[in-house]
């Protein structure tokens, strides 16, 4: 199992790797240079924790657990320079070198001491591993206890500490979620810690229990994946919003059949004509597209003289023939009503049985469901035969010819 999601995670960190090594490319800064070289040491340092790798590079330089010593020395490397990523996200930039150089020289001299470790164990007449099942030896707990106090507790815990106290002041939505999914990730790494001290205490204790490795793994992947999502997500989350722009965008295009009519008829509803171009519409579709919206509510209040009750059963009637479904046939009768209000209103004659007011659709689902309802409407508006039909057969239906000044009144 460690050996399948070891390579998952491999796999995963290249690709994350390439990705961020493309953007410092093109937009260099110092956090994106501490994320590409955390997510290097990750992709190598996983790379090299694969069982069948690992196994291959000790047998071929003939000293065991070098592999092991490269990877924790990877771990290392990754919690340093997440660690340098954050300091200069949350302090001046002046301290936040000072306390990178402090950290890196702790580092340093950690790894020191665990190369000396190592070093030592090949002393051994028989080979030891630097793995939990070892822990009586005195060498391999000290190296183990070195590596985990550094490189997962104290990194780990002012990680967590940093991220959540600046995702809390942090105005860029997407900066905010990955300081927090960073956070969750290094506080996975702490139960890594956890575990192999649990672990430690029961070797030590004359026990010998099983599926430490099993566990660590698991824990592993969880914790490498949501912080490697959590400090690539200010790179590729806007990715989301720009999609969610692009169905705004969609439904403002939707929208335009029977907002041009309405416009056409009732030109002092529009307030921004230059959102009529397209190019200026995307550039702020969120304010184009509400005032789309607000403009199409504003008309149909302003038509209310003009749409005749009478059309309701007319449209239902040939809706129901029709045969579409609940939402479609009331989208279409409502539709109708606003293209038989046009034509009373380019007429200037007010009908006999206005519709009451209290008949306005209000569709669920807030501003969205606003929005998908409307554009349904205008979809039935532009192509719709029931459209079609009600005004054919409503024409002669009845009606004033008191002319009306003012539309909206």
């Amino acid at each position: 199992m460690d050996t399948a999601l070891y390579a998952i995670c491999a796999l995963a960190g290249w690709t994350a790797f390439g990705y961020m090594l493309r953007l410092q490319r093109r937009h260099p800064s110092h956090a994106r240079g501490a994320i590409c070289v955390a997510i290097a040491a990750f992709a190598v340092g996983i790379t090299l924790a694969v069982p069948p790798l690992a196994t291959a590079i000790d047998r071929a330089s003939g000293l065991p657990n070098l592999a092991k010593l490269f990877s924790h020395a990877c771990a290392m490397t990754i919690a340093a320079s997440a660690e340098s990523m954050l300091l200069h996200l949350t302090l001046p930039r002046r301290k936040a070198a000072a306390r990178t150089r402090r950290w890196i020289l702790v580092t340093s001299c950690a790894f020191l001491a665990m190369v000396g470790l190592f070093a030592y164990t090949l002393t051994y007449d028989t080979p030891v591993l630097l793995t939990v099942e070892y822990a009586t030896d005195p060498a391999v707990t000290a190296y183990l206890l070195v590596f985990i106090a550094l490189g997962f507790f104290a990194y780990c815990i002012d990680i967590s500490r940093l991220c959540w106290r600046f995702a809390r002041i942090c105005g860029r939505p997407w900066l905010r979620r990955g300081l927090r999914v960073t956070a969750v990730g290094a506080a996975c790494a702490l139960l890594y810690s956890i575990n192999k001290i649990v672990y430690l205490i029961a070797y030590w204790s004359g026990h010998r229990p099983t599926g430490e490795r099993e566990i660590a793994s698991v824990l592993v992947t969880i914790s490498a994946l949501l912080m490697m999502v959590g400090l690539t997500m200010p790179a590729w989350g806007p990715i989301l919003t720009i999609t969610r722009r692009w169905d705004d965008f969609r439904c403002y295009r939707r929208l335009e059949p029977l907002w041009r009519d309405l416009i056409t008829a009732l030109p002092e509803l529009e307030l921004d004509v230059s959102l009529r171009r397209h190019l200026t519409a995307v550039r702020d579709i969120d304010y184009a597209l509400t005032r789309r919206v607000a403009e199409i509510r504003d008309a149909r209040l302003a038509l209310r003289p003009y749409m005749d009750a009478r059309v309701t059963e007319l449209a239902e009637q040939f809706a129901e023939q029709a045969e579409l479904t609940a939402e479609e046939q009331r989208a279409a009768v409502e539709a109708a009503h606003l293209a038989c209000a046009l034509r009373a209103h380019r007429a200037g004659r007010a009908v006999e049985l206005p519709q009451p007011a209290d008949e306005l659709h209000r569709p669920s689902g807030g501003y969205a469901g606003e929005v998908s309802w409307l554009a349904l409407v205008s979809g039935a508006y532009a192509q719709s035969p029931v459209v079609a039909r009600t005004l054919t057969a409503s024409r002669h239906l009845p009606a004033s010819q008191i002319p009306l000044g003012d539309a909206r009144r």
